[in-house]
């Protein structure tokens, strides 16, 4: 049985557990105990290791410091000189300790980072340090852990979202100090969405779904996930990504007939609402039984009242639920 399945057992936590805690993989736990002396204080019989919350904390000052560049001895040199805090509660042996305060780093909501998550799910702390540290094999398996675990809507919602918005918050404060992170994680979502859904499903006239963004903008993540989370119910989906331009959105309407399209805007200076109110008004179809495609207006930029003839859902879920009942008429 690996470390990383086997259950917890009294005397602390398996290496597996430690690192799902911190985001990391089991490999890179044993590395750092061979390599840099970051093992456990204490041996306990049987032929596992295991982990103390002190032990943790150590391995959260060593995360802590590699994610702000620290070349990884010299990390590894300041974790085992900083103390771990006396006072600090055992926790039950089979019960994830929560974390360990580390002396003058930054609260615990702050993934070990800088990064501020709030009351997040401990996934997004794991993810968050994954991206800091570029590990692209443990980013790749925590988000796909978290959309096993919780489902395309709620891992979008819960966890990924959270991640995203704390990244983006640290490149704002930071200058450009970390725009290749938020490049890194929103690649790696890209990938864990694509992975999660199942194969494209087959068309049916009139039943299909037109995904975009409107014209000068590229931020395509939210309809990634929701063309995943429609082929997940078998709803065939059309996805023309970023900055589609005006007369090409035209165009693939007119072709498809779809029952519905999706125009994201992440600004208000890219939503056009005569574009979302041209296309809402467009029709095909014999005479006496013309149809129109419901226009949902998705993202930041469609902020206020919706365009006439449109509909704006409050989040991925309205929207998946209206598009579900829409293909099933």
């Amino acid at each position: 049985m690996s470390e990383s399945t086997e259950p917890a057992g009294p005397g602390g936590l398996t290496t597996g557990e430690v690192a799902r805690r911190l985001g990391v993989a089991p490999t890179t736990v044993r590395t750092w105990d061979q390599r840099y002396g970051l093992g456990p204080d204490r041996h306990t019989g049987g032929r596992h290791r295991r982990w103390t919350p002190a032990d943790v904390a150590r391995l959260e000052r060593m995360c802590a410091l590699t994610a702000t560049g620290i070349p990884p001895a010299e990390a590894a040199r300041l974790a085992r000189e900083t103390p771990a805090p006396a006072s600090a509660p055992a926790a039950p042996p089979s019960v994830l300790p929560r974390r360990a305060p580390a002396p003058q780093a930054p609260p615990a909501s702050r993934a070990g980072s800088g990064l501020r998550l709030g009351d997040a799910r401990q996934e997004c702390k794991g993810i968050a340090r994954a991206a800091l540290r570029l590990d692209a094999a443990a980013l790749d398996r925590l988000l796909l852990d978290a959309i096993r675990e919780h489902g395309l809507v709620a891992a979008w919602t819960e966890v990924i979202v959270p991640t995203l918005q704390a990244v983006g918050r640290k490149w704002e404060s930071s200058g450009e100090r970390y725009v290749e992170v938020e490049h890194f994680l929103s690649w790696h979502v890209s990938g864990a969405l694509r992975r999660a859904a199942p194969d494209t499903a087959p068309d049916r006239p009139g039943a299909s779904v037109v995904l975009a963004c409107v014209p000068g903008d590229n931020h395509t993540l939210a309809l990634e996930v929701l063309s995943a989370a429609l082929a997940q119910r078998g709803i065939p989906v059309r996805m023309f990504g970023g900055a589609l331009p005006v007369e090409s959105l035209i165009a693939a309407v007119r072709r498809t007939g779809p029952a519905a399209v999706a125009l994201w805007a992440q600004s208000r200076a890219t939503a056009s609402r005569p574009l979302a109110q041209h296309v809402a008004a467009m029709e095909w179809g014999v005479r006496g039984a013309r149809r129109s495609p419901l226009v949902l207006t998705l993202g930041p930029g469609w902020s206020g009242r919706p365009a006439p003839g449109t509909a704006r859902p409050h989040g991925l879920a309205d929207a998946v639920q209206a598009l579900e009942g829409l293909a099933a008429r």
